[in-house]
């Protein structure tokens, strides 16, 4: 995102404070996907912040990402439903596959994967969405041929 684009977002909040930092955030993501550094670093001028104490918000907040997401977004249902019914093995088997730790994105830029508290599909359990697109009742062994299949999207 241009920090044209940015100022124009901070210029929404005029002579805001810290108690506009979240609003500010969420409005620089919804635009820009992520925080980037530059955003961040303008954001703590308009709001006379330091940059630590935004990473210091921003950071205990899931909702905030620091990196773009990935062609594939992938968001693993951790609810109370998918954990009984064995999402864990199956966030291990996405983490073994695509060598990439939850709130993270592949050096390729394809994937980004994400821990969701409740993806609202229970009686699907357990449950991955890639980009909204639901792959239901999973087990650990069908992670290797669903991420082949969205590789050969990416082509």
């Amino acid at each position: 995102m241009s920090v044209e684009k940015i100022n124009e977002i901070l210029n929404q909040y005029p002579e805001a404070g810290r108690d506009k930092l979240i609003p500010v955030l969420q409005d620089v993501q919804g635009e820009e996907g992520y925080l980037s550094k530059e955003s961040v670093r303008l954001i703590g001028r308009h709001l006379n912040l330091p940059t630590s104490k935004i990473y210091g918000v921003a950071t205990f907040y899931n909702q905030f990402r620091f990196e773009p997401m990935g062609k594939f977004h992938i968001q693993v249902c951790r609810g109370t439903a998918c954990h009984v019914k064995g999402s864990l093995p199956v966030l291990e088997a996405l983490t073994k596959e695509l060598e990439l730790q939850p709130g993270r994105t592949t050096k390729d830029g394809l994937f980004s994967l994400e821990i969701v508290a409740c993806i609202g599909a229970c009686g699907l359990a357990p449950v991955i969405a890639v980009n909204g697109e639901f792959h239901a009742r999973l087990e650990s062994d069908q992670i290797p041929e669903i991420i082949e299949s969205y590789r050969k999207k990416a082509v």
